[in-house]
This record gives structure tokens, C-alpha cells and sequence, in this order.
């Protein structure tokens, strides 16, 4: 699943949107307002407060200043001064731009006159003070909330919106996929973060462990609205290859006032991190021997016009230079990998001539395969072409082996109706039969319709709120469709059913549409070879696996081994191709963060030539 940040990070940018104006409409505002509130009168102790749209005199300390980065500052009840109730916050956000006056700093005691409102999406509001007049009157000092595990519910945050917090225990990285845009992080209390459907089908069990899920998770953010920040200044050293801060890193140390972001919680920081420990990259998996079959999403794979013209591509790389980086990132993973036969999701729909992407892709894999091993004749993956372009679609699916390893069997077989029409990739299968002896068997790789994009969903296809996201039963339709085209022996017969399906489905290994597949007799590959529970995805700092690989119960028993290779969801975009304008240091042709999905790969219980 390939989303834009910008629909990405869309629910997050909610909040920040939304301060232009307030979510009420306001009452009367010109009123002369009465005596001081407390903060926490102010707040109480719901999720709106209960002066929403009235004028009111406001008294304070100044626990953050953030007026260029985020409009305003953050404010809380003086010591000996809050309404002494835990349920209500004594911490406050007041709109303050940049340029108002008096200029404001941490430890200011002000007064403020202002128009209490809620700010933000209806049922994730965040209290504000709107319209102040201001009035410094000295100095004082507020106290943080010292926090040393997570609330025991999500909602428990609500008593601490606005203050000044500080966390006295590590906390794990869990996605790091906003930090270079956005300067922020998703953080865990405990371990990471994982997405519940990809643990629980929907329903009771689901909705508990999101409630888990959520109450641990936590932003860390820069303290700015701006996009692409020139420095990571709350981080003790810049992002570099030596120190990537990989999510299941763990950091120490965060101190910041507490904001509601939407239906997350995000602490502006006030100091610079500790990273307590840096997550190390993993080499490939060490697997048991038989033969390779892997599933690998390329991220939009695309080679402009084949001859060095035709950027930026529609959907990848934007110059001749960047090709190039991608492509050796790229390489790099196939070569670790070192499958006999590999499916590829997103890789540029433009045909199987000496120009297109996938012949470019074989191309520079051969040379490096060549070169490492010495020989002119190593280089020997072919793909697998079609007579006919494969759907309709900008990306297609495509599928790789090496000669040496297997020979394809019949011509290969592609679905293009129903579901593969519109939004699912057209599937494609090949047999094939290993060279050293053994059975034939299909490999048929597959790319369904993303999660993004809900505009047009209607009835099932909308987001139900089970976790499932947008257009589930479209892919519903698919694995249904699939497997009534399996049914259909597209092979004619060669692969007695010993049949995988692979790539990215863009569902969860518990959500329906996988379910129904393991409904029919299809097997995880993962939990076939003992090495089920991994992932291959990251969204939003939750984990789970939309890339998968089914034997069906004929293959099944021959499925030796299987594993993830975590080398590009837990990575920053830092590390991607398109980074280098940004920062020539960050890049290196390397597999890491050489695409948004993990690598899969399993073993067969199949005879493979000797060599590498």
C-alpha cells in the first residue's frame, strides 16, 4: 500500500488545520468577563469545557512558548494554585501568534481575557483560549506531572490536555514515518506498537487490544506546524546512517506540554531526547535450505522513458539520478534475498522490451549478481512476460526466477475481470518446475486495492470502523475471485494444486479478506515455517503484515522455512533515494528503506542447484 503522506498523516494534520477557527460557534464574546477562573474550573473534568464559547479571565503560568511554531502558548495553574481536582487538566493552549503583543516567555505569569473554544474534529476537540488580551505580570512557576507508565485508559490523557508533562521511563520508537516531514515520532509506553487486526479478527477481542494498543501510544513532536523542519533539534545527534533511530529503538528523557491531536495524544517537546539504544539493521534471515520463493513490494519501480528521459515518472522516481539510486537500493535487497523465484508488486505497467522498467530492473540484477559471484553466466533471473499488457493500471505485479533454479512450465495466466478490473492489480501465475527434481508448483502474485483513497467507497467499501479501513470488500471480492479462478486449474493441470499466493494484499493477517483465503485450505508461509507474529508494514507507528505468502494444502507440507526481512518499515524516509536532495550523507546503496513494505521470503522442501 503506497499512500501519499499527504493522505497519510491526514487525520493528523486535523487539529493544526482546524485552529483557524473554532469547532462551536461563539456566544457572546463582548461581555465583560467575570472574576478569575482556575484552569481546571476551566477544563473540568469532560471532554469539552464547560465555559465553551464564553469570555473569561484567565490566571497563569507560561510553561512553553510556541508562538512561531504552533501560534500560540501553552499555560498552567501556578503552584499551590490549581483547583486541586486530578480529573480536570490545569494546563491550557492559548492562540498567540508570532507577532503579538507583549511577547511572552516560559515562566511568565500572565492574565488573560479570552474566548474559551474547542478546536479541532467533533469528538476530539482540544480546549483553547481564542481572541485573548494578554497581561504579563511577573514571574512564577508551575510543576510537572511526573509520569512514569501510561494512563490506564486513552482517555485518561484528557486530565492532563494542556500541561506540562514528564516522563520518567523509556519509551520505544514505534513509527518514525512522520519525523522527517512532520518532526515527530510514534512512541510506545512498552513494547511496540501493532496494528489489532493483524492479530484479532474483528469484533470484541479487536476493539479491546486497539483500546490497549491506543493507550500506550504517544507523538513526539517538534513544537512546529511546518513541514520538512531543517533541523531535528530535540534529537541529541542528526539522523545518519550510523544512528538511523529505527522504530524499537528506545529514547529517554521526553519532557513537553500535552496536546490533542484528533483521536491522538501528542507531547510538544520543551528539551532534547536521550536515545537509551539504537535498533540495529538486520542481515538476511538466516533460512533453511531448500527452494526460494520471496514477495516484494518495489514502491513504484518506475524507469521514465528507458532511455534516460521522461522524468519525474508519474509515480516514482523524479530524475535520471534518483532512478539510479533506487535502482542499486533495489539491487541490493534482491541480491540478499537471493530467491529462485520472486513476485514484484508496483513495478512500472510499460511492457517487457529492453526498455521498460522491469527489464532494466533483471538488467542491473544480473550485472551485480555477475559481479559478485565472478562470473559472466551468474546473472541468470529472467521474468516472466505476457501477451498482453498486464491490466489497465499505471503499476502491475510481475514475476522473476533464476534459470539455473527453475524452468517455467505452459505459458503463464492472468485474471483481468470482476475485481481486477478496477482498484486490485491484475493477478499473475506461472508454473514452474525445479530444475535439481521435485514437483511443479504455481506461484500467482498479487496487489489489491489499498486502504487510501475512500472518496467513492459505499456501502461495504466504506471504512466500517472494525479496523479494516476503506474498500474491504472489494478485497473481498478479490480473494474470493481468486480463488474461484484457482478452482478453474488456470494452470491446466501442471501444478496438481500445489499452488502460493504472494504479495502485498493490503489487508491484515486477521482482517477478511485473508481469513477467507485461510478459510479454503490456503496456509501462512510465516506460520508454516514457525516464525509467525512478524511484520512487513508500519503505518502510523502500528505494525502488521499486508504482505503474505499462502501455500495451499497440496504445498503446504513442503514449506520449510519462511521469514520477514525488517529492512525498510522500520526505517526513517530519511533513508530513501528522494532524500538525497535533502542530504547527500543520508543515502547509501544499501538495502535500507529501500521501499515502504518488507521483503517476505519463504522455503520449499525442493531440491535447489548447488551454488549460490
Amino acid at each position: 500500500m503506497s499512500l501519499s503522506a499527504l493522505a497519510r498523516h491526514a487525520l493528523l494534520l486535523a487539529l493544526p488545520l482546524s485552529l483557524l477557527l473554532p469547532a462551536c460557534s461563539r456566544q457572546d464574546t463582548t461581555q465583560v468577563p467575570s472574576a478569575p477562573r482556575r484552569i481546571g474550573e476551566l477544563q473540568g473534568s469532560g471532554e469539552r469545557s464547560p465555559f465553551e464559547g464564553q469570555r473569561l479571565r484567565i490566571q497563569g503560568v507560561v510553561t512553553g512558548s510556541f508562538s512561531g511554531g504552533l501560534g500560540g502558548f501553552f499555560m498552567q495553574d501556578a503552584v499551590g494554585e490549581d483547583d486541586g481536582d486530578p480529573a480536570s487538566s490545569d494546563g491550557i493552549f492559548v492562540q498567540w501568534p508570532r507577532e503579538s503583543e507583549p511577547r511572552v516567555r516560559r515562566g511568565d505569569r500572565v492574565r488573560v481575557n479570552a474566548v474559551v473554544s474547542e478546536l479541532g474534529p467533533e469528538g476530539a476537540t482540544m480546549t483553547t483560549l481564542t481572541d485573548a488580551r494578554i497581561e504579563v505580570l511577573g514571574r512564577a512557576a508551575a510543576a510537572a506531572v511526573v509520569l512514569r507508565e501510561a494512563p490506564a485508559r486513552a482517555q485518561d490523557y484528557e486530565r492532563y490536555e494542556g500541561m506540562w508533562l514528564r516522563i520518567e521511563t523509556a519509551l520505544t520508537v514505534s513509527g518514525n514515518d512522520g519525523l522527517l516531514r512532520f518532526g515527530e515520532l510514534t512512541v510506545s509506553f512498552g513494547e511496540r506498537l501493532r496494528q489489532p487486526s493483524d492479530l484479532f479478527p474483528p469484533g470484541a477481542e479487536g476493539r479491546a487490544f486497539a483500546q490497549e494498543q491506543d493507550r500506550r501510544s504517544l507523538i513526539l513532536d517538534d513544537g512546529r506546524r511546518s513541514e520538512y523542519p531543517e533541523r531535528l533539534w530535540f534529537l541529541p545527534e542528526p539522523l545518519s546512517n550510523a544512528a538511523p533511530l529505527r522504530a524499537g529503538s528506545t529514547l529517554a528523557g521526553a519532557e513537553g506540554l500535552l496536546e490533542q491531536r484528533g483521536n491522538r495524544w501528542a507531547l510538544q517537546l520543551r528539551r532534547d531526547l536521550v536515545v537509551a539504544s539504537q535498533a540495529e539493521r538486520p542481515q538476511p534471515p538466516e533460512l533453511r535450505a531448500g527452494l526460494r520463493v520471496a514477495s516484494y513490494n518495489v514502491e513504484n519501480f518506475f524507469n521514465g522513458n528507458g532511455r534516460g528521459g521522461g522524468f519525474p515518472t508519474p509515480r516514482g522516481a523524479a530524475s535520471a539520478a534518483d532512478l539510479e539510486r533506487q535502482r542499486a537500493k533495489l539491487v541490493q535487497v534482491l541480491l540478499g534475498i537471493r530467491a529462485d523465484v520472486i513476485g514484484l508488486v508496483e513495478v512500472e505497467n510499460d511492457g517487457y522490451d529492453e526498455r521498460s522498467a522491469l527489464a532494466e530492473l533483471v538488467a542491473a540484477l544480473n550485472a551485480a549478481l555477475s559481479e559478485a559471484e565472478g562470473a559472466a553466466d551468474a546473472g541468470d533471473y529472467r521474468f516472466v512476460r505476457t501477451s498482453e499488457p498486464l491490466g489497465g493500471d499505471q503499476i502491475r505485479v510481475a514475476l522473476i526466477y533464476r534459470e539455473r533454479a527453475v524452468e517455467p512450465v505452459g505459458e503463464p495466466a492472468s485474471l483481468a475481470s470482476g475485481a481486477f478490473e478496477r482498484g486490485s492489480r491484475v493477478p499473475l501465475l506461472q508454473t514452474f518446475k525445479p530444475r535439481a527434481g521435485g514437483a511443479a508448483f504455481s506461484v500467482v502474485v498479487n496487489h489489491w486495492k489499498s486502504k487510501g483513497g475512500c472518496e467513492g467507497a459505499e456501502a461495504g467499501n466504506r471504512d466500517q470502523g472494525d479496523g479494516q479501513g476503506c474498500w474491504n470488500a472489494a478485497r473481498v471480492d478479490a480473494a474470493r475471485e481468486l480463488l474461484q479462478w484457482l478452482d478453474s486449474d488456470p494452470s491446466g493441470g501442471a501444478d496438481g494444486g500445489r499452488r502460493l499466493i504472494v504479495g502485498d494484499l493490503n489487508a491484515y493477517s486477521q482482517e477478511d479478506p485473508v481469513r477467507l483465503l485461510r478459510n479454503a485450505g490456503y496456509r501462512d508461509a510465516l506460520e508454516l515455517g514457525g516464525r509467525s507474529g512478524q511484520s512487513s508494514y508500519n503505518f502510523r507507528g502500528y505494525a502488521g503484515s499486508l504482505d503474505h505468502a499462502l501455500a495451499s494444502a497440496a504445498l503446504a507440507s513442503d514449506v520449510r522455512d519462511a521469514a520477514i526481512w525488517p529492512i525498510n518499515a522500520d526505517e526513517s524516509e530519511a533513508f530513501k533515494y528522494r532524500s538525497f536532495a535533502r542530504n547527500p550523507d543520508w543515502y547509501s546503496a544499501e538495502p535500507w528503506a529501500s521501499s515502504d513494505h518488507d521483503p517476505l521470503i519463504l522455503v520449499l522442501r525442493q531440491p535447489r542447484p548447488a551454488g549460490p
